[in-house]
């Protein structure tokens, strides 16, 4: 008996099945199941990250708990021991005053990575705002907010960094300020971007015509789908701002002494250069794995936030 096209099967005409947890291909799904095998593969197949990030989470580990590394005091010292090398008693050996400077480095990442994230967060919060704005109002209000941006671009950030750190005053908070406000216009401009290109995305445009508010576009649609671009910025910003804040540090702008900080620590070590090398040569190569562990990471969340655009 032959059947007519209305009692064909169902089943015949539905797409093959996908695999069981496998994403749908054709739908963006914003959290996946968490694979244990596959986040093994991919940092076994990537040892650079994985040094990178035990290098960030070991200088967020002493900035927040020093004890874990040391138990020396980074204040105290034994004029006795003054200019002793690297050892086993003095991993990164004593400077001038006899004080550890491994225990000096160790608590110098609080204050060096306090003003890093205050400068972020200054950077982040206002160069987001102000491309949030231009990018989703556009008309007058771009063309405004983007001048003020070039003419921030204009200036090399860290003549404007110096320039805003001697209106301010010297300090740890106003060192990072002025350095969050001098990196506002990249952020700005990363923002902006973001938001031009999704405000112009179908779904988008889809809410708009269904009578969504404008607020609960902007909240629910637009941030959301913009954001990850400038939380990668700001990764990548993060050795940046460990620069600026360690350069304005160095030309003695940051914490008064005795303040471990570590651009005030290759300061003070550049003038014994001849017979104590390491005072300057360890706080500098710490200053350098951090920011290339930063950097590393920043590119790894790059290559995966492409992947999923």
């Amino acid at each position: 008996m032959s059947r007519t096209l209305d009692e064909e099967p169902v089943a015949e005409a539905a797409a093959p099945a996908r695999p069981a947890g496998e994403p749908d291909a054709g739908r963006w799904t914003p959290y996946r199941r968490f694979d244990l095998t596959r986040t093994g593969r991919f940092f076994l197949r990537r040892p650079g990250l994985v040094v990178s990030v035990a290098v960030i989470a070991a200088v967020f580990t002493a900035s927040f708990l020093p004890g874990l590394f040391t138990s020396r005091d980074p204040l105290a010292g034994t004029p006795s021991l003054s200019f002793r090398p690297p050892g086993g008693a003095h991993w990164f050996g004593t400077d001038e005053l006899g004080r550890d400077l491994y225990a000096r480095v160790v608590h110098g990442a609080a204050l060096s990575l306090q003003a890093t994230l205050i400068a972020l967060a200054v950077a982040f919060v206002i160069g987001g705002l102000l491309g949030l704005l231009a990018g989703f109002v556009g008309r007058w209000v771009d063309d405004v907010l983007m001048r003020f941006v070039d003419v921030l671009l204009s200036i090399p950030a860290l003549f404007l960094s110096l320039a805003l750190v001697t209106a301010l005053g010297y300090g740890t908070v106003k060192v990072a300020v002025a350095v969050g406000i001098a990196s506002v216009a990249a952020f700005a401009r990363v923002m902006r971007a973001e938001v031009m290109r999704v405000r112009q995305a179908v779904f988008v445009e889809a809410a708009r015509s269904c009578g969504t508010r404008w607020y609960s576009v902007l909240g629910r649609h637009v941030l959301p789908n913009a954001i990850g671009p400038v939380l990668v910025l700001a990764t990548v910003d993060f050795g940046g701002a460990i620069l600026a804040v360690s350069s304005l540090s160095f030309l003695g702008y940051g914490a008064a002494p005795p303040a471990p900080e570590w651009g005030s620590l290759i300061s003070n070590g550049r003038n014994y250069l001849a017979n104590a090398w390491w005072l300057t040569a360890l706080p500098g190569l710490t200053i350098v794995a951090t920011v290339l562990a930063t950097n590393r990471i920043a590119r790894a969340l790059d290559g995966e936030w492409a992947k999923q655009r």
